[in-house]
C-alpha cells in the first residue's frame, strides 16, 4: 500500500456557445481555442503515455455543454475551418519572418503544432474527440464525472431545489448519452454546495463531489483529518476537499508555476501586435482584434521588456516544475501519514483550460508529472476519488457548510450588484416550469416539444457563466443578452402553452438554434 495518494482533477467546461445564425461569433472562438490548446493536447498526452505503457490515472469532468459542442457536426466542421485558416496564417508568418531567425523558428513551431492538431482531429479521431476521452476511460486511465447540465450555481437556486434536480438529472443523462455509462461523481458547478443538496445527488446514484476546504473545515463536526480524507454527508454521499498547498503552486499568480519568466506570455499575440491590414483576414470580420494563438514572447517579468519565447527552455522548466510538484507532495504525504490511521489523499482540482490555454506548457507539466510518478512511485500513487472510497469505505460522517471555490469562498462572484437581477427571474421561471409540468401531465407531440424547449431555455439561462462574466466585466453585453434571450424564449413558450397557442414555426427555430439535450426530461421540474 502506498504511503499516500494524489487525486488530480481537471474540470473541463465551456458555456454553450453554438450559434447557427452565422459562423463568426466571437464567443465560439472560446471553444475553438480550448480544443486546440487544451483538449487535443490532453488527448495526445494520454495517447502517448498509453502507447509507451506509462501508467497514469486521474479524474476529469466533461460538462454537458462541452460534450454537446464536441459532438456537434456543425461545431466540428467550423473547427476544421478554424484550423485551416490558422495554417494559412502560419504560411504567411513564415514568409514575413524569414529574415528574423528567432521568430521564424517560432512560426515553424506553431505550424507544426497546428498540423499535428489537424491530424489528431481529422485522421486519428475523425472529428470525434469525445472518443479520445472515452477510450482512456475504458482503458482505466481516466475517471470521467458529470456536472450540472448547464453549470448553474446551485447555492442560489430557488428554495424548492427543482433547478438542482433538473440540472443533476440532465447532466447525468447527457453523460450517459455521450459516454455510455452512468457517472459516479459530480463536479458541483463552481464547487457550489448548499447543505442538503447531497440528498439529491444520492437519489440520482452519485457517490461523491468536491468542496473547497472551508466547506469541510467548517462542517457541523470538524473532520478529524481535515481535507486529507473524504467525509460522508448524512445522505451517504462523500465529499472531497481541495488541498490548498497543491492548489497554490499552480493557481497563484505571484507564486504559481505559470508565472515563471521562461513560460509563454498569454497576453502578447500577433492578433493585437501586427498591423490591421496584415492580420484582418484572421481576426473577426467586423475588425474586432482577437487572439490568433501566435504568441512570440515569454513571461519574462513585470518590469522587463518581453523577451522571445524559447519552447525548449520552457519545456525544461515544465520538467523541473513537475519534479518539484511531486517532491512537495511526497513531503506532504510523509508528514501527514505519521498523523493518520490511513494513507492521506491530496485532492488537486483545477480548471482543465488552465493546462494549455492559459498555461501553454501545462500539458507538458502533467505528462512529466505522470512519467515521474510512474518511474519512481515511492510513497505517492495516482488515484481517483472512487478508487479511494473503494479502498477506504469507512469515513467520518458530518454535514459540510455552504461554500464555493469563488472569491471569499461563498457567493461574491455570482451575486453582487452586477448580476443580482438575474435570480428573481430565474426563480420565477423555475416555478413556472414546474407549473407547466403539473398542468400537462400528459401531452400530445407539439405540447411535449414545447415543454422540452421551455426546459432547455430555462437550463441555458441558469448557466453560472453569465453571472461570472457580468461580475468580471468581460463580454458583459453578451452575457446579459444570453440571459435575457433565454428567459424571453422561456416566458414566450410558457404563454403559448398557457393560452393553447403554440407557434410551431417559432418553436422549430428555437429547437434548431438551441440544439442541446435532445431527449431532455422536462418532468424533472415536477
Amino acid at each position: 500500500m502506498s504511503q499516500g495518494y494524489l487525486a488530480l482533477v481537471l474540470h473541463a467546461h465551456l458555456p454553450y456557445v453554438r450559434h447557427v445564425e452565422h459562423e463568426h461569433f466571437l464567443e465560439e472562438r472560446w471553444f475553438y481555442e480550448a480544443v486546440s490548446d487544451c483538449y487535443i493536447p490532453l488527448i495526445d498526452m494520454m495517447d502517448r503515455l498509453e502507447e509507451e505503457k506509462i501508467p497514469f490515472r486521474f479524474t476529469m469532468s466533461l460538462t454537458s455543454p462541452l460534450l454537446t459542442m464536441l459532438g456537434d457536426p456543425l461545431m466540428q466542421n467550423r473547427y476544421e475551418k478554424y484550423l485551416n485558416l490558422l495554417l494559412e496564417l502560419a504560411d504567411k508568418e513564415i514568409i514575413r519572418l524569414r529574415q528574423q531567425p528567432e521568430f521564424l523558428a517560432l512560426a515553424f513551431f506553431y505550424q507544426k503544432k497546428l498540423l499535428k492538431a489537424r491530424n489528431i482531429f481529422l485522421n486519428r479521431y475523425h472529428k470525434k474527440l469525445i472518443d479520445g476521452f472515452k477510450k482512456h476511460m475504458t482503458l482505466g486511465h481516466l475517471e470521467i464525472i458529470t456536472s450540472g447540465a448547464t453549470h448553474a450555481y446551485f447555492p442560489l437556486a430557488e428554495p424548492s431545489r427543482k433547478t438542482v434536480r433538473a440540472q443533476v438529472a440532465t447532466g447525468i443523462a447527457t453523460h450517459q448519452s455521450y459516454l455510455g455509462s452512468a457517472p459516479e461523481g459530480i463536479w458541483l458547478p463552481e464547487c457550489g454546495y448548499y447543505p442538503g443538496d447531497d440528498k439529491i445527488l444520492n437519489e440520482y446514484g452519485l457517490k461523491y463531489f468536491f468542496l473547497d476546504i472551508h466547506g469541510i473545515l467548517y462542517a457541523t463536526h470538524r473532520p478529524k483529518y481535515a481535507c486529507y480524507a473524504p467525509i460522508f454527508c448524512p445522505s451517504g454521499v462523500a465529499a472531497f476537499s481541495r488541498d490548498q498547498e497543491s492548489s497554490k503552486q499552480v493557481w497563484s499568480m505571484s507564486e504559481g508555476y505559470p508565472g515563471d519568466p521562461d513560460y509563454r506570455e498569454y497576453y502578447r499575440d500577433i492578433g493585437f501586435d501586427l498591423d490591421y491590414d496584415y492580420i484582418y483576414p484572421y481576426i473577426h470580420p467586423e475588425g474586432v482584434q482577437v487572439n490568433t494563438g501566435f504568441k512570440y514572447y515569454r513571461v519574462t517579468g513585470k518590469n522587463q521588456e518581453k523577451q522571445v519565447y524559447h519552447p525548449e527552455q520552457a519545456a525544461r522548466k515544465a520538467r523541473e516544475h513537475a519534479l518539484n510538484f511531486k517532491l512537495n507532495r511526497q513531503k506532504q504525504i510523509s508528514r501527514l501519514s505519521k498523523k493518520m490511521d490511513r494513507p492521506p489523499i491530496i485532492v488537486a482540482p483545477y480548471d482543465a483550460e488552465l493546462f494549455g490555454h492559459w498555461w501553454f506548457e501545462g500539458p507538458q507539466f502533467l505528462e512529466n508529472l505522470f512519467r515521474s510518478i510512474a518511474a519512481d512511485p515511492q510513497n505517492i500513487k495516482l488515484i481517483t476519488p472512487m478508487d479511494y472510497l473503494s479502498r477506504f469505505p469507512h469515513n467520518q460522517i458530518t454535514q459540510p457548510c455552504m461554500s464555493s471555490w469563488g472569491n471569499q469562498g461563498y457567493h461574491d462572484v455570482w451575486l453582487d450588484e452586477s448580476n443580482a437581477w438575474i435570480y428573481p427571474n430565474l426563480h420565477q421561471a423555475a416555478y413556472r416550469m414546474s407549473e407547466l409540468v403539473q398542468r400537462f401531465p400528459s401531452a400530445d407531440e407539439n405540447i411535449t416539444r414545447t415543454l422540452k424547449q421551455a426546459a432547455r431555455e430555462l437550463l441555458l439561462a441558469q448557466s453560472s457563466d453569465w453571472a461570472f462574466i457580468m461580475k468580471t466585466g468581460t463580454m458583459v453585453s453578451y452575457a446579459i443578452e444570453r440571459t435575457k434571450n433565454h428567459l424571453h424564449n422561456f416566458n414566450h413558450l410558457y404563454e403559448q402553452l398557457i393560452h393553447h397557442n403554440i407557434n410551431l414555426k417559432q418553436l422549430e427555430q428555437l429547437e434548431n438554434q438551441n440544439h442541446i439535450f435532445p431527449e431532455i426530461d422536462y418532468q424533472t421540474f415536477k
